[in-house]
């Protein structure tokens, strides 16, 4: 048998440029150079500027950098709240070549110590609120690391040696014009860690490619939100996974950025969201909760919001009902560090009703442009997409990572045979393209051989009144295997929450054996670094003995 030998594809005849993170800047500033950034200061204050003016800022830093000696491939790290300064840093390191590591300043100092040193990172530039922080970890960073608080010398803090420079300073002289150098689009240009949750710390390396097509996916699968006409609000901070790649997204679609800086209460959030006219919020689930507190208090929203973009963890449909009331849309997202993040999120539905609205916006979507999902079974055989086959959720494309940085064990383990990644959620996907998470293959409850969901414990006790947060997680028991407990924290602490009023709401809804065997009131559930509720420290607080059979 003749085999015919396959002919190669034709080239076109275009040109070739590479996608990179300064042509954002370059083209923001001359299509959309009227666009606003607006930040709340570390020092006080509102500041106000225009993307032309943050592009000329941008250039001075980035001559800046170059002075200090940091070249391509050279990590700069940061350690910063949502503002001006920081967005600047984004654009200038990675348009030398280098690449900017977000540090996120609520893990614990051994674990950032820990980080600053795997990434072997150059520099470090860092709030005034974290001066004491980085002071304490003076004696732990890498030889030679230089340091910049960001700010000017008016504010120096106390702390810091004559040798930490001011950025104001740093900055001051440099040229305002810059020829960006030519830089291949697979160049790496953020790097992102992990909370560390099981283990060390992975990072995540971002490449010029991946960020721009993330940014362009962004505005493609959420337009809602983005425009001239609208202002975004990323409560989600640029030291967590570049804030959702807001930083990009909004300057190449000239919407208006408010940074909130350090205060994220929900009266700092709403008074923040009135003076600015934000249209829309992003952020995880855990921080609308003051801001909800808030509104009803006011008996009003912001007067311009119109809608949050809830990720991170699944968003209890109560949330949405709550955000509904007051005539604020929900947006439900998914995604993952290791995905740049956002890799589903939900599609409004023109002329719904409430009730569809909400049934709408509880699962986390469909998928953006670019990335491909698929469900496998315990054996990694593929899993209809039907709406009722489960298992573990892999995903691939352009702006999914192919490993951690300079962890090859951890990379090994993180993808299948064909180069999927595991993601570590179970999910069902239905016909219609709409991912829907049942859970963290970690945090499952097996009990008597059968899976019970934490999310659906959970999303039943907060739409009860008198709970305001649950997590549900499995306890050891002699004869099940696993048996769920509840935690929960009331919403009016002198109210306490309605146990058997709790119970009763949920044995609608469930099965008796997939009913949690304990209630455990808390005034409050341990947290992680980026403001997801902790079921591994949750779990060494709770201790239910169940004996030796039941």
């Amino acid at each position: 048998m003749t085999m015919l030998q396959e002919t190669p594809p034709l080239d076109g005849q275009m040109m070739q440029g590479a996608l990179s993170i300064p042509a954002i800047m370059d083209y923001a500033a001359d299509v959309h150079g009227g666009a606003r950034i607006l930040s709340a200061t570390v020092e006080g204050g509102l500041h106000d500027y225009s993307l032309v003016d943050a592009s000329k800022r941008i250039a001075r830093l980035a001559h800046a950098l170059r002075a200090m000696g940091i070249g391509p491939g050279d990590r700069v790290a940061t350690l910063a709240w949502n503002g001006y300064r920081h967005f600047e840093l984004y654009y200038a390191i990675a348009g030398i070549g280098a690449v900017c590591h977000t540090i996120n300043p609520r893990l614990f100092p051994e674990q950032i110590a820990w980080i600053v040193n795997h990434a072997e990172d150059r520099a470090l530039f860092f709030d005034l609120t974290f001066a004491p922080l980085v002071d304490g970890l003076a004696e732990h960073l890498p030889r030679r690391m230089q340091r910049v608080f960001l700010s000017d010398e008016a504010h120096r803090p106390e702390t810091c040696a004559e040798d930490v420079l001011a950025y104001e300073s740093l900055i001051e002289g440099h040229p305002d014009s810059i020829d960006w150098p030519d830089l291949p689009e697979t160049a790496a240009a953020g790097l992102c860690y992990t909370s560390g949750t099981t283990g060390d710390p992975k990072g995540a390396l971002y490449s010029h490619r991946s960020t721009v097509l993330h940014a362009m996916s962004a505005i493609l699968g959420i337009p809602q939100a983005f425009g001239s006409a609208k202002r975004i609000l990323p409560v989600v901070p640029l030291f967590h996974v570049n804030a959702w790649g807001l930083p990009y997204a909004c300057p190449l679609s000239g919407t208006d950025l408010v940074f909130p800086g350090p205060h994220l209460d929900g009266k700092s959030l709403f008074d923040l969201m009135e003076t600015t006219g934000t249209t829309g919020a992003w952020g995880v689930p855990t921080v609308w909760a003051g801001l909800i507190e808030e509104i009803r208090q006011r008996g009003r929203k912001p007067k311009a919001l119109e809608m949050l973009l809830i990720g991170g963890s699944a968003v209890p449909p109560a949330m949405i009902s709550a955000l509904e009331d007051f005539d604020i849309r929900t947006i439900h997202g998914w995604g993952m560090t290791e995905m740049s993040p956002i890799g589903t999120c939900t599609r409004p539905i023109a002329g719904a009703s409430r009730e569809d609205r909400i049934a709408n916006a509880i699962p986390q979507g469909k998928r953006l442009f670019g990335l491909e999902m698929k469900i496998v079974g315990e054996d990694g055989t593929p899993q209809p997409h039907d709406g009722t086959a489960q298992g573990e959720l892999l995903v691939r494309g352009p702006a999914v990572v192919n490993g951690y940085f300079n962890a090859p064990d951890a990379s090994k383990a993180a993808f299948d045979a064909e180069g999927w990644f595991r993601t570590g959620d179970v999910a069902r996907i239905d016909s219609a393209g709409r991912l829907q998470i049942v859970d963290r293959t970690k945090d499952l409850i097996k009990s008597g051989g059968e899976w019970i969901s934490s999310l659906d414990l959970e999303n039943l006790a907060t739409a009860h009144p008198s709970v305001a947060q649950a997590a549900a997680i499995a306890v050891p028991h002699p004869k099940w295997d696993e048996r769920p407990v509840l935690a929960v924290v009331p919403a009016d602490k002198e109210k306490g929450v309605d146990e058997a009023d709790l119970l009763a709401q949920m044995a609608r809804h469930l099965a008796k054996w997939q009913m949690p065997d304990a209630v455990i009131t808390m005034d409050s559930l341990p947290m992680t670094a980026t403001g997801k509720i902790s079921k591994k420290d949750l779990r060494s607080r709770i201790n239910v003995d169940f004996g030796d059979d039941t």
